[in-house]
């Protein structure tokens, strides 16, 4: 018999007796696990910044088998899913998951609704963790059950190789909130609302195909985080929702935002103070704001902003396109930013940068957050307002490098105007409107 015939039937039992990559202890498709979606996360190979991501990279190619993932299924401790109360039960599987000392898979089964009062999902945590969410989380829209804070619903807290993926929806519930914000209606006191979403002091974080919807205010907040993979996101809320920002970045450092579609009532996403190397590719957005590094520098406060590239958005029908908002009688800086191949249709103001935003009946001009080295690079498409450049710097503190390059911005059909002022402005190549 030759050496083929002896060597295929053997490769094949060797095959079959090796541990799969997928086929991983515990989990099952009845739990929700699709094993056909991808990897679990403890192993994720991706990188942030050039550093390898998750801390438990096996190679089979060495002869070395994957190291076992403990499997917590929310069901098992309590949860129903037929929409009654889950939060005990959810903390409870997010405990035993958080203390494991193996690699841990939370999961919430497909098919399922499950209630959620306020929770906070603390760790550190003794190894990596991944969250699969199939089903559906609901917010309780019984507002007494946020007394003890008002601007939290879902919080991930000081945890380290984490991820949260899976397919699945979370339901702010947010229209009794909208309903009783005062700026729909002018009779009421102003009161803080959740943000749906929020990771807190969190490190090496993915964050991947979710449908984030009708938060009670913001969708998803990264806070203090450092090392972020955030893709396949659908963010939805109607368009005249109040303050429901899509994703928001504060003191986060080295984020990645990409692939994702972002509707809201207010930016699409938000970057505000303390926040570095910021990344966003890819990105549909609208209705909403559009996407905003600001405000910065309210109450007279210093921010810093600085490393952001945007780079491949279309936005159609927001009420701004790419802005820069600070306050006046802030300080600090807003720099080193690019925005870069971006499609506008009807966009009220499609590039706009404003240094002097006040709600205030005497305005402070003595400083101001100084906004420098802003590339704005082919940008084109359709502004449903005359001025698709509105840059408006400040007397003091004028902006300084301000790039146009490529820029085709049109209203009607025809030719649209620029407003620039106080602000230090270098074209190249075609751009229309122009500043000079």
């Amino acid at each position: 018999m030759s050496l083929q015939t002896h060597f295929i039937p053997s490769l094949i039992v060797f095959l079959l007796s090796f541990p799969s990559y997928y086929s991983l202890p515990g989990i099952s498709k009845a739990s929700g696990y699709d094993a056909s979606a991808g990897r679990v996360y403890p192993w994720y190979p991706s990188t942030i910044q050039g550093r390898n991501f998750g801390s438990k990279i096996m190679s089979s190619k060495m002869g070395r088998s994957l190291a076992a993932v403990k499997t917590f299924n929310v069901n098992d401790y309590g949860a129903k899913g037929d929409g009654s109360d889950a939060t005990e039960a959810f903390n409870n599987a997010w405990k035993a998951a958080c203390s494991s000392s193996q690699g841990s898979v939370l999961v919430v089964p497909k098919n399922k609704n499950y209630l959620l009062k306020p929770i906070t999902f603390e760790g550190p945590c003794k190894s990596s963790i991944t969250v699969q969410i199939y089903g559906t989380l609901q917010a309780s829209a019984d507002r007494s059950a946020y007394s003890k804070d008002l601007t939290r619903w879902l919080v991930f807290e000081n945890v380290q190789n984490l991820a949260v993926e899976g397919g699945g929806t979370i339901n702010g519930n947010g229209k009794i909130w909208w309903e009783n914000s005062c700026k729909v209606n002018d009779d009421l006191s102003c009161k803080d609302a959740p943000t749906a979403l929020i990771f807190y002091n969190c490190k090496n974080l993915v964050v991947k195909n979710l449908k984030i919807q009708n938060a009670q205010k913001m969708h998803v907040s990264f806070e203090i985080c450092v090392g972020v993979e955030v893709s396949g996101l659908t963010i939805t809320a109607p368009a005249d929702s109040p303050n429901t920002d899509g994703i928001h970045v504060t003191r986060t450092q080295n984020i990645q935002i990409s692939s994702s579609v972002i509707g809201t009532g207010d930016d699409c996403i938000s970057i505000v103070s303390g926040s570095q190397k910021v990344q966003a590719t890819g990105i549909t957005c609208g209705p909403g704001h559009g996407i905003s590094i600001g405000s910065l520098g309210d109450g007279n406060s210093e921010a810093h902003v600085s490393d952001v590239t945007v780079n491949g958005a279309t936005l159609t029908g927001t009420t701004n396109g790419v802005r820069i908002k600070t306050w006046q009688g802030g300080s600090g800086s807003a720099s080193n930013i690019k925005f870069l191949n971006i499609e506008m249709h009807n966009v009220k103001n499609p590039i706009i940068i404003d240094q002097k935003y006040c709600d205030q009946d005497k305005p402070s001009q003595s400083r101001a957050v100084q906004v420098q080295n802003v590339l704005y690079q082919n940008i084109r498409g359709t502004s449903s307002s005359s001025e698709a450049i509105q840059i408006d710097c400040s007397e003091k503190f004028p902006c300084k490098g301000i790039v146009l390059q490529g820029i085709d911005l049109r209203v009607g059909g025809k030719a649209a105007k620029a407003e620039c002022n106080n602000a230090k402005i270098f074209e190249k190549g075609n751009v229309s409107p122009s500043c000079t």
